[in-house]
């Protein structure tokens, strides 16, 4: 199928996509791909004429789409804190939620360290994202990021190198590449689904996502009370830890933290759409 123009491929897009199951806006998604544009410019140029091989390459993302690859593998980046980064099978896709963990890092550096040099580490740092994103809306900090998989730091290593963020990638388990070394901050968004949920789950997750990013032993909460376990030895004070929980762990992920940091301040923050979302340890002087 050959489509003359934006508007024409993306009303059978549309309509494709939901005849199939799928979300209509990946229809958009794939054509800001196919013009190297924005949502506004798309828009804008809904009349323009696209090329024969513009229209072949959009039908053909859209189809395998249509078949379960998540859009945005197929088009291999997702839009994280404003920032465009590129994603694989490798890497979990990022979602808007984590935005909110950077967000409220941000916003506690400020009430907690004063004009202090820095050293923050992103456990489990996948894509990238959270680490990045961190580096550069904090450049003066200290930037250290880990992973369990050599494909998953290629790609974040990727993304650092095309957003110009310096950051220490290092492979290993949890802590294990921190060990030795002292930290004022340390976030992570752990694999944190208990395996019998995954019936619960799109198939696209499913088939497409890494496992080891999604799935977590001891009902999704393994990797917090290993995280609670290991961290004592890591944090200086005063110092933050932040993390991304399933919307049902605050209250178990919570007590992990206070009984390692009795003498912290533990909360469990709500996302944007009032779920249980982030725990913030706030470890004092």
């Amino acid at each position: 199928m050959i489509y003359k123009n934006v508007m024409e491929a993306l009303d059978w897009a549309s309509s494709f996509l939901v005849d199939n199951g799928r979300e209509e806006t990946a229809a958009r998604i794939v054509m800001q791909h196919i013009l190297g544009s924005t949502y506004a410019g798309v828009m804008l140029h809904l009349q323009d004429t696209l090329s024969v091989e513009q229209s072949k390459q959009f039908v053909a993302l859209i189809e395998e789409h249509a078949n379960g690859r998540p859009v945005q593998y197929c088009v291999g980046s997702e839009e994280f804190y404003g920032r465009t980064f590129l994603v694989d099978e490798s890497v979990l896709i990022p979602r808007p939620e984590t935005e909110e963990l950077v967000l409220g890092t941000v916003n506690r550096i400020n009430k907690l360290f004063h004009d202090k040099s820095l050293k923050l580490a992103d456990i489990g740092t996948g894509s990238g994202a959270i680490a990045i994103s961190m580096k550069l809306e904090c450049p003066e900090v200290v930037v250290v990021a880990t992973d369990l998989s050599e494909e998953a730091l290629a790609t974040a290593k990727k993304n650092a190198q095309m957003l110009a963020a310096d950051v220490d990638f290092r492979l290993g388990d949890l802590t294990m590449p921190l060990a030795e070394e002292k930290f004022d901050i340390v976030l992570s968004n752990p694999p944190y689904i208990a395996f019998d949920e995954a019936q619960e789950m799109s198939t696209i997750v499913l088939e497409h996502e890494p496992h080891s990013a999604l799935f977590a032993e001891e009902d999704g909460l393994i990797l917090y009370r290993k995280l609670a376990e290991q961290l004592p030895a890591l944090m200086n004070k005063p110092s933050l830890i932040g993390l991304e929980i399933g919307y049902t762990q605050g209250d178990q992920v919570a007590k992990f933290f206070k009984d390692s940091f009795p003498q912290a301040t533990v909360t469990v923050e709500k996302d944007i759409n009032g779920k249980p979302r982030m725990i913030f340890c706030e470890i004092h002087v």
